[in-house]
């Protein structure tokens, strides 16, 4: 069965990249250079979390929702 979770990728100053997971929390990544390399990253973060909590019988928390991106101007 594939989960599929919406991730948050930010952008540094520095122009690094940075990804986290909403429905995930405390699955985040920092210091890449670029977006490819953070949603690599943020992947296998997200696989190790979901292993972790099947290891510990906890339940994996279901997508909650969904980002989008809107035009403000």
């Amino acid at each position: 069965m594939t989960i599929q979770y919406d991730v948050a990728y930010e952008r540094a100053e520095d122009g690094g990249w940075g990804a986290y997971v909403p429905d995930l929390p405390g699955v985040g990544v920092v210091g890449y250079t670029t977006r490819d390399e953070a949603r690599e990253s943020i992947r296998q973060a997200i696989q190790m979390q979901i292993a972790g909590l099947r290891e510990d019988g906890l339940p994996i928390p279901t997508p909650s929702g969904e980002f989008i991106e809107v035009d403000a101007a």
